[in-house]
């Protein structure tokens, strides 16, 4: 079995494969101050809970933007099951093609979220991930990654709203029902999440016609599925894509 964890600023996915197949997906809060033990003990509580033994555990790969959580968490995985885990880096084959100036400041997150697109779509792609931010990165039918674009994620969007307002409360964050928002709330609703999926509609005709082709579009996120469908465009839905990008990566190296 293959353990493999992406580390955001907000939380930790994890997920455990039996050769293709993903047999457990679940989360972690992202922790700085978290010791590596503390780690090992939270995800042998979660291989316990879905009856995974650490022993079973043969091979692992982790992704991370938070270089602290990365350490603890290598660390930690080290400990628990024995194996050295593969973290992806400047230097780990990946099959993308970056060129060379831009390599060590490409996030692991982007690249391994390519990799999974590359290997979902023989053409040019734009691979959305909405988080703690919303990327946007193109991708060439050449697996080549031309570039992209970073916003505010809608969770930010809405603390940042609410924090500096005196007048606007916080809101659960779902698909408004209207775009013309009869309340408070449905207007903020509709703003940061029908605006979110105006925004990306619009990028994403930008960016074809910068490239000058029409791309396939995958999203990932927490708050993807939420804004996807306010799109008007085709966007497929991929909850796993890191974690597929990271298993796949994972297999290159071995």
């Amino acid at each position: 079995m293959t353990l493999v964890l992406d580390i955001g600023n907000t939380n930790i996915t994890l997920g455990v494969y039996e050769g293709k197949k993903l047999l457990l997906v679940s989360r972690m809060a992202s922790d700085r101050t978290k010791m590596a033990d503390e780690y090992a003990i939270e995800l042998h509580e979660i291989l316990k809970l879905y009856g995974i033994s650490p022993r079973q555990i043969e091979g692992s790969a982790i992704s991370s933007v938070v270089p602290s959580v990365g350490g603890a968490l290598t660390q930690a995985v080290r400990r628990l099951t024995g194996v050295e885990p593969l973290c992806v880096g400047p230097k780990t084959k990946t099959g993308i093609l970056i060129d060379a100036k831009y390599l060590e400041i490409v996030g692991a997150d982007l690249v391994v979220g390519c990799v999974a697109a590359a290997d979902m779509f023989p053409g040019p792609c734009i691979v959305l991930d909405m988080g703690t931010a919303t990327t946007l990165v193109v991708l060439d039918e050449d697996r080549r990654l031309l570039g992209g674009a970073i916003a505010p994620g809608v969770g930010i969007s809405l603390d940042a709203l609410t924090s500096r307002t005196a007048l606007l409360s916080s809101v659960s964050l779902e698909a408004p029902k209207h775009v013309i928002g009869g309340s408070t709330a449905e207007c903020i609703r509709s703003g940061l999440i029908s605006g979110t999926a105006c925004m990306i509609d619009g990028m994403c005709g930008r960016m074809e016609r910068e490239l000058g082709k029409k791309c396939s579009v995958v999203a990932t996120g927490g708050l993807s599925q939420e804004i996807i469908h306010q799109c008007e465009r085709d966007i497929v839905s991929c909850d796993t894509l890191l974690l597929e990008g990271l298993r796949l990566i994972y297999e290159m190296n071995q």
